[in-house]
């Protein structure tokens, strides 16, 4: 069946023509009825109409579509594509290019609705920075300006800000660290040296090396019963064991008094390996965790800067996870507890 979705501008000319020369034939017959000149008539005016109307639709309204598509490709066409302007998309019906400039015009709400999101993620990462590197270094500025002002006459003054000042430059030293290792991980210049190693080891170590830590905040550090069995994954150990750090860290900072971390690690299948870290602390509320892995997102300002923590730490998880083509996952609950869990391949592919 014949609909305006399929009717080219021939047929479109063709049908105009046919219904303006007929009537006009009509008319010739009556004034002269003679059947060759009514078929005469009728030839001629359609034929005429006929050329006139497809010369008006391609040189004027299909060159304006032609335009359009120019516009909203913006690119220099290459020969399949030319071909295609002077061969193909005459034939295309007004219906089609309509949807087509729908289609692209959902594409530019897209595209913009993203840019608009980007450049307020942009506003608010260097309103952030700004704050993160202002707090060290006013602090450190302060402490200069009082030892200089006459502070260092007194020896407990000045060895009590020295220390402060010291303390505020590793927190700047550290931040700028962060910085550097996320910025690597989002260009992707950061290299992963991957191997097979037993990841129940890895965590192990991890847990010796904040043991202090743990046990100054009476929270105990435990990989989960019938997880015990050795589990090898295929991955940069270096960089895993940042990820660990960077949650039992978190884990045993924001963890109640005598709470305790479990980690645990299950193969769900031949590829992957499931590896989750959980506490019993003051867990995290439903609305910060779809932006808990932004770069200095914070659910408490003042605490976790109370804490030391530069606001990167689980940024820099979440991409070291993605740069091994795995992701993460956040499970939280207040005052239950968190589970940070993510993927690992378990072989070389």
């Amino acid at each position: 069946m014949l609909t305006t979705k399929n009717i080219s501008p021939r047929l479109l000319a063709g049908f105009t023509a046919f219904f303006i020369a007929f009537p006009v034939a009509i008319g010739f017959f009556l004034l002269k009825p003679l059947w060759w000149f009514f078929f005469l008539a009728l030839g001629i005016i359609m034929g005429g109409s006929y050329l006139l109307i497809l010369y008006t639709l391609e040189r004027f309204i299909y060159r304006k579509i032609k335009l359009i598509y120019k516009f909203i490709y913006q690119t220099k066409a290459s020969k399949r594509e030319e071909f295609y302007y002077k061969s193909l998309l005459p034939p295309k019906s007004i219906d089609e290019v309509h949807a087509d400039v729908e289609k692209w015009a959902e594409q530019k709400k897209k595209e913009i609705e993203v840019l608009k999101a980007n450049e307020a993620f942009r506003k608010e990462f260097l309103q952030n920075l700004s704050h993160e590197l202002k707090t060290p270094i006013f602090a450190i500025q302060g402490y200069l300006e009082t030892l200089l002002s006459g502070g260092m006459d007194n020896p407990e003054v000045s060895t009590r800000f020295l220390h402060n000042a010291s303390r505020n430059t590793t927190r700047l030293v550290n931040l700028l660290n962060d910085l550097d290792a996320i910025t690597k991980l989002e260009s992707g210049e950061q290299v992963l040296h991957k191997e097979h190693f037993i990841i129940q080891e890895l965590i192990r170590e991890v847990f010796e090396s904040l043991s202090l830590l743990a046990t100054q905040k009476e929270i105990r550090l435990t990989i989960k019963k019938g997880c015990e069995t050795p589990v090898t994954v295929f991955a940069d150990k270096e960089k895993i064991r940042q990820v660990f750090i960077n949650l039992t860290d978190n884990a045993i900072k924001y963890g109640k008094p005598g709470g305790k971390v479990t980690a645990s690690a299950y193969t769900t299948d031949e590829k992957l390996v499931l590896v989750e870290l959980s506490d019993n602390g003051i867990g995290i509320r439903e609305e910060h965790l779809p932006r808990i892995s932004e770069r200095f997102y914070r659910t408490d300002a003042a605490r976790s800067r109370k804490e030391g923590g530069s606001g990167l730490g689980l940024a820099i998880c979440k991409h070291i996870i993605e740069a091994h083509g795995q992701s993460m996952h956040i499970r939280s609950k207040t005052d239950i507890g968190s589970t940070f869990g993510f993927t690992l391949s378990s072989k070389k592919e």
